[in-house]
C-alpha cells in the first residue's frame, strides 16, 4: 500500500483491503470503520491524509473516494448508524493546507449551547467521531428525550454551574432567544474562547457585541439534512479566527456532513436561500410531482412514495456519479419522449421551473437580510 510523502500531519485513517470491501482504520487501533468504494467527487475531509489503495487510485486521480459508516451512541440509537462522506485527498490539496484537526485534537472543553434537533444532532456527531465525551458539556433546560438519553449514557456534563471557560462554545439556540441567552454564556467565555453560531439570522457583529472583544466568531448555516449526517454548511470567518481556530471549527460542523468557508459575510444570506432553505424546494417538488400524479390518476399512496423515491433516487445519483446536473437531465430525455414532453413545460423561459427558482432564491435572500438587520 503505497503512501504519499509530502505530508508532515498525521493521518487519521488508514486504508486497507478487506473481504467485505475496505476497511479504515484508526491509526491508534483503537477502532474500525466498514467502509464502501464511493463516486463523490465533489465531498471531502480536510483531517484526513491520502495513502493510496492498490487498484483505486490511478496516476494523476485526485484521491481515493470512500464512505464511512460510523457507529453512534448506541444507548440513543441501537439501530442505527451515521453515513459519513469522506474524500482522502493526495498531495497538500486539503482544505488549509497542513492545518488538520480532528476532534480529538481539540483542546479544552467543548460547550454547546442548546440541544435541541440541530444541537443534538452534531453532539452525537462529535461523539461518533472521537471527541472525548468527558470533555463535552452541553447547556440546555430541557433537552429533548434522545439527546437527554445520550448525554447521561456517554457521561456529558449537563448545565454545568463552574469549570473552566471553553475552548470552543458552539451556539445552537433558536435566534429569538439569543438576546436573553447569550448574556448568561458570555459569562462563561474567555477572549481565548472560539464562537461557532449556527443561529439563522444573527451577524458576526451581534455575536462580538455578546462577548468578550476580541473574541474569535464563525458565523455558520447548517441545513436540515445535517440531522442524519448528510447536511452541508456554510461559514464564515470574523477577523480573529486564526487558522487553527477554523480548522477545530471546521471538524465540529463537519460531524454533520460537507462545509463551505467563505470570507465575505454577504455570501451567508445567498447561501442561506440556496442551501440553507434548499431542503424545502426539494420537499416541495416531492410534495408537487406525488400531488400531479395522483391528479393523472395514480393511488395517492402510490404517488407518494414514486415521488419520495424519485427525488431521493436522483439525489442519490447526482451524488454519486459527480456527473453535471444538465448531463443527467439530458441523459435520461430521448428525443420528443415523455420526458421531453415535460420538460418543455418545466424548461420555459419565462415561467418554467428555472425563473421561479431564481426569483424565490432572490426573495429568500432578501429576507434573510432582513432578519439579519
Amino acid at each position: 500500500m503505497g503512501e504519499a510523502q509530502d505530508h508532515d500531519r498525521v493521518p487519521l485513517f488508514s486504508c486497507k483491503r478487506s473481504q467485505i470491501g475496505l476497511t479504515a482504520v484508526r491509526d491508534d487501533g483503537v477502532e474500525k470503520y466498514n467502509v464502501i468504494p464511493g463516486l463523490d467527487p465533489g465531498i471531502h475531509s480536510p483531517f484526513l491524509r491520502h495513502k493510496s489503495v492498490d487498484g483505486r487510485v490511478k496516476p494523476g486521480h485526485d484521491g481515493v473516494l470512500l464512505e464511512v459508516v460510523l457507529p453512534i451512541a448506541k444507548a440513543a440509537a441501537p439501530r442505527h448508524k451515521a453515513v459519513r462522506t469522506v474524500r482522502i485527498e493526495r498531495g497538500l490539496r486539503l482544505a488549509w493546507g497542513t492545518m488538520m484537526a480532528t476532534l480529538s485534537d481539540i483542546p479544552g472543553r467543548v460547550l454547546l449551547v442548546g440541544a435541541g434537533k440541530m444541537g443534538g444532532a452534531m453532539l452525537e456527531g462529535w461523539i461518533g467521531l472521537g471527541l472525548d465525551p468527558a470533555r463535552a458539556a452541553v447547556i440546555d433546560p430541557g433537552p429533548p428525550p434522545e439527546v437527554a438519553a445520550l448525554i447521561e449514557a456517554r457521561g456529558v456534563a449537563l448545565n454545568p454551574l463552574n469549570g473552566s471557560p471553553p475552548s470552543v462554545m458552539l451556539l445552537a439556540v433558536k435566534p429569538q432567544v439569543a438576546p436573553d441567552v447569550l448574556p448568561r454564556v458570555a459569562a462563561l467565555a474567555n477572549p481565548d474562547t472560539l464562537v461557532v453560531s449556527v443561529m439563522a439570522g444573527r451577524t458576526i457583529r451581534f455575536l462580538e457585541a455578546a462577548f468578550p472583544p476580541g473574541i474569535s466568531v464563525v458565523r455558520a448555516i447548517p441545513n436540515t439534512p445535517a440531522a442524519i449526517g448528510r447536511g452541508v454548511t456554510v461559514a464564515v470567518p470574523n477577523a480573529a479566527v486564526t487558522p487553527e481556530q477554523m480548522s477545530i471549527a471546521d471538524a465540529l460542523l463537519r460531524a454533520t456532513g460537507g462545509v463551505e468557508w467563505v470570507d465575505d459575510e454577504a455570501l451567508i444570506d445567498v447561501a442561506t436561500a440556496v442551501s440553507g432553505s434548499g431542503p424545502a424546494y426539494v420537499f416541495l417538488l416531492a410534495e408537487a410531482l406525488a400531488q400531479a400524479g395522483a391528479a393523472a390518476g395514480l393511488p395517492a399512496d402510490m404517488a407518494d412514495r414514486l415521488a419520495r423515491a424519485t427525488v431521493a433516487g436522483a439525489g442519490e445519483l447526482m451524488r454519486q456519479t459527480g456527473i453535471d446536473p444538465a448531463q443527467l437531465r439530458k441523459n435520461v430525455t430521448s428525443p420528443k419522449g415523455t420526458t421531453a414532453a415535460a420538460l418543455e413545460v418545466l424548461m420555459d423561459e419565462t415561467k418554467g421551473f428555472g425563473p421561479l427558482l431564481t426569483e424565490a432564491v432572490a426573495a429568500a435572500t432578501r429576507r434573510s437580510r432582513e432578519l439579519a438587520g
